[in-house]
């Protein structure tokens, strides 16, 4: 790849005109360092969502307000229309980047980069791609660039309802796929999306599906310690398996 390389900036929202401006503008600001196609696919809100995303038309590459099935759904949609050969990262309405990684140029299409990401003003979520993500979803997609190479097609599994993302992860994972980490690659998570409702036996179903049936033991096993004994929530590799369940 030479040059700047192509990122499609995904954000998927159903009535979040309350928070998404200022995702839209922390897009727009990314603009002048990099070559950023910005996608909006908006679950047919009716609290303004679509006059806010109007308001900023000329700087978005791809809209569209319309019924889905749920999140994962709309996001399977924005995948589709990104181009084949860009990296491509979601935001939620709220969320916001922070930094992008510098030098995209050098990363390859086999590459997942993937960033820290702030939840609040002391609060750091700190990624993960070894092993600790086998155990829990230890990268959050508002730091994770993604080739589409590496999944031509949708890759969500929308009867995951709550971490399809996480399925994803530890496919991209379990196929080989090489993550590197960026220092100066950060972003913003809004408090109170969908990860933040935990389902635990979905959770153990996908690290059985793609690990086996130890590894969702073992995940299991970390989640009722730190419910016993509350101060394991501070070592790895459980602080923050609660993030999941």
């Amino acid at each position: 790849m030479s040059g700047k390389v192509k990122i499609s900036i995904i954000t998927v929202v159903k009535d979040g005109a309350r928070y998404l401006e200022e995702t839209i503008l922390s897009v727009i600001e990314k603009k002048t360092t990099a070559e950023i196609d910005y996608i909006v696919i908006d679950g047919g809100s009716t609290d303004g969502t679509a006059d806010i995303i109007r308001k900023y038309v000329d700087q978005i590459s791809y809209f569209i307000s319309e019924p889905d099935n749920g999140i994962y759904d709309a996001m399977n949609k924005g995948w589709a229309i990104a181009a084949d050969n860009s990296f491509i990262l979601f935001l939620g309405a709220g969320d916001k980047i922070i930094s992008l990684p510098n030098a995209m140029s050098c990363y390859q299409q086999g590459d997942v980069v993937y960033g820290s990401v702030r939840i609040d003003d002391k609060t750091v979520f700190k990624p993960r791609a070894d092993f600790h993500l086998n155990l829990y979803n230890s990268l959050h997609h508002q730091a994770l660039l993604v080739n589409k190479a590496l999944h031509p097609t949708p890759p969500f599994n929308c009867r995951y309802r709550i971490y399809a993302d996480f399925d994803f992860n530890q496919r991209l994972k379990k196929n080989g796929a090489h993550f590197v980490y960026s220092p100066d690659f950060v972003g913003y998570a809004c408090p109170g999306g969908v990860s933040d409702r935990r389902c635990f036996t979905e959770s153990l179903s996908i690290i059985s599906k793609n690990f086996g049936f130890s590894w969702a033991t073992l995940a299991m096993s970390g989640y009722y310690a730190m419910k016993v004994f509350p101060f394991l929530k501070r070592l790895r590799p459980f602080s923050k398996l609660e993030v999941n369940f």
